[in-house]
């Protein structure tokens, strides 16, 4: 009888994972099902086994160009804030709610933003930061078992299922604390919650 050390079984763990989920991003690039014209989806990027998954809404104009998830000026911010945390970046996945570049995002089919679900138990991180608003009502909608329903939050760590742990956002639409009242009068938006 041979031995199996832990790291085979994690080198198995992890070839699966790699497998699976490029069996998922041939799934995302051939769907038809969003009125996405010729571009190609945003697929999502980092380690397949991260312990962090980084969920966005909807993807940037670079990210559509380029056709992966936090690619772009956001992407270097987010690498220079994990040399600032001594965060290793193989530890992290990042991804999109609405995978193809529609122009509005109420156009993304429902079946093509449920396979958020296959991506999160592909990954299987042990928490998932969630990156705004709508984002948060995207992963509420989501049938992942066991999960509870997360309430906006800041810096408050909730329980997403038994296994993962989610980091939502405490504020509605953009965001912004300082000089409340002026923010709201520039930018017209009266729904501003703080």
């Amino acid at each position: 009888m041979i031995a199996v050390t832990d790291e085979d079984i994690r080198d198995k763990y992890l070839d699966r994972a790699i497998l699976e989920l490029n069996e998922f991003t041939r799934a995302v690039q051939t769907c038809k099902l969003c009125k996405r014209k010729d571009a190609m989806p945003i697929i999502g990027s980092g380690h397949p086994q991260a312990d962090i998954f980084l969920l966005k809404h909807s993807p940037q104009e670079t990210e559509i160009e380029e056709g992966v998830a936090f690619y772009g000026r956001s992407g270097t911010a987010l690498r220079k804030a994990f040399h600032r945390l001594s965060i290793n970046p193989l530890n992290v996945y990042g991804t999109l709610c609405i995978k193809c570049p529609v122009d509005d995002a109420r156009q993304a089919a429902k079946k093509c933003v449920a396979k958020l679900e296959e991506e999160v138990a592909i990954v299987a991180p042990r928490i998932v930061v969630v990156m705004g608003e709508e984002a948060l009502a995207v992963l509420n909608r989501l049938s992942l078992p066991l999960s509870k329903r997360l309430k906006p939050s800041l810096g408050k760590i909730q329980l997403l299922t038994p296994s993962i742990e989610a980091l939502s956002p405490g504020w509605r639409c953009c965001g912004h604390r300082s000089r409340r009242n002026l923010h709201r009068r520039r930018t017209n938006h009266r729904s501003c919650q703080y």
